[in-house]
């Protein structure tokens, strides 16, 4: 009764409209008095003891970076550098957006911030080079969700605090599906174009000398991931040290940049305040309902389900998938990462898979969930930008749903995609 009674009232709350943290609270609630022998003091208590975790600092010390990196002008340096690069091959702009994305991945750690600072200044430049605007929001929706795979990144800090793996590892087992991801999108819009279905001016091929100079003009926000990594991978400092040396070198930098100014710290640490501020109030409401469902072996009662019908992994792992992207098309991310991990999680562990290559799984689904119809919430964000009709943008992001289902489909069958960094430099 409980399997279906805690989810049952959490989804009639949400369809009321019922903010997601107090669905979370208020479903936990109903469930301890219900069973009526667990004091509903339990609730408070795991709310707060949830929180008590050395790894969580690491949350909105990224976050803090990330909107750091955002102010400092920094945004457009690396559009121009990828301009430079990949901006005479066809389809143009696409690319650039698909790169500087990419780029920007090692700097936010946030779709959103990607499609809200970076996003801007891309879909501005295509609109002027004469791309549709349905185009142009579009491809900066699915090129932004490239940033939280890529670290830094904000979900995964979540994730690995949520389900107990090493975020080092979880970092470095992004490097290779956000660059593959990356890679697909490209070769998607090269298609594209080649059969007319993309329309706009393209850059000319740059000199070598051009291109160099804008290199090093961006080169300060490059290093970042670099300086990360290296930082990982030679044990100079833990992942929640690393986000407090990145937001330090986010200092540094935007004083190098010279946007660096009192006002732009107000307003940085206010809107990473209010950001954190909601993460946390969900999270902890998160964690008794967490509990209840961990208690009421509701991961064993679905592991017991699925192998009486003697499923294996090749039939398993795509109902997980197709459930993470039917989620992610109607709620959002943090919401499904919140609610389904406890459940999903350890079904995933009982078929043998390595807990990295779960976390991974789970990571790009709900990415892409926020770029799929009917609600991906990307998709609102860009049309509201670029103030066009949501069904138009939609419409376009269709056919790139394609390369980036078949990069999930590649992490999902083959775990030394994700695993094989991860394996190599921490081992």
């Amino acid at each position: 009764m409980v399997v279906f009674l805690i989810f049952i009232v959490f989804l009639i709350l949400m369809f009321l409209s019922v903010p997601v943290a107090f669905s979370l609270a208020i479903a936990s609630l109903v469930v301890l008095l219900h069973e009526g022998d667990i004091p509903i003091i339990i609730i408070a208590q795991r709310m707060i003891n949830g929180l008590d975790n050395y790894t969580f600092l690491a949350l909105p010390l990224f976050v803090l970076a990330g909107q750091l990196m955002n102010k400092t002008g920094i945004t457009n340096d690396i559009f121009d550098f990828a301009n430079s690069i990949v901006g005479h091959i066809k389809g143009g702009l696409g690319h650039v957006n698909v790169v500087s994305s990419m780029i920007f991945a090692g700097i936010s750690g946030l779709a959103q911030a990607d499609v809200g600072s970076l996003g801007a200044i891309e879909m501005q430049a295509m609109n002027d080079a004469g791309y549709e605007k349905p185009f142009s929001a579009s491809i900066t929706a699915v090129s932004s969700i490239v940033g939280p795979i890529i670290p830094p990144s904000v979900i995964m800090a979540l994730l690995a605090m949520i389900v107990g793996v090493s975020l080092g590892k979880l970092f470095l087992a992004g490097f290779i599906p956000g660059i593959l991801m990356g890679i697909a999108l490209m070769v998607t819009i090269y298609f594209q174009a080649l059969r007319g279905k993309i329309k706009g001016k393209i850059s000319e091929r740059q000199p070598f000398m051009v291109i160099l100079k804008k290199f090093l003009k961006s080169f300060p926000a490059l290093l970042m991931p670099i300086l990360l990594v290296s930082a990982l991978l030679m044990g100079i400092a833990t992942p929640t040290e690393i986000g407090a040396l990145t937001v330090m070198y986010s200092l540094i930098l935007g004083a190098f940049y010279k946007k660096l100014k009192f006002n732009i710290l107000v307003e940085v640490f206010r809107e990473t305040l209010l950001l954190i501020g909601m993460m946390v109030f969900v999270l902890s409401c998160a964690f008794p309902f967490g509990w209840l469902v961990t208690i009421n072996n509701i991961p064993n009662i679905l592991i017991n389900f699925i192998t009486s019908f003697g499923l294996n992994i090749f039939i398993v792992l795509p109902l997980i998938n197709i459930i993470l992207l039917i989620l992610g098309s109607f709620m959002e991310t943090t919401t499904i990462l919140l609610i389904m991990t406890p459940v999903l999680f350890p079904v995933m562990l009982g078929l043998g898979l390595d807990p990295i290559h779960c976390a991974m799984i789970i990571v790009i689904n709900l990415l892409i969930g926020g770029v799929t119809p009917p609600f991906g919430i990307l998709v609102f964000v860009v049309a509201n930008i670029a103030k066009i009709p949501i069904y138009s943008v939609f419409k376009e992001t269709m056919i790139f749903l394609i390369p980036l289902l078949f990069i999930l489909a590649l992490v999902t069958f083959v775990p030394e995609i994700v695993l094989f960094l991860p394996n190599l430099l921490l081992k």
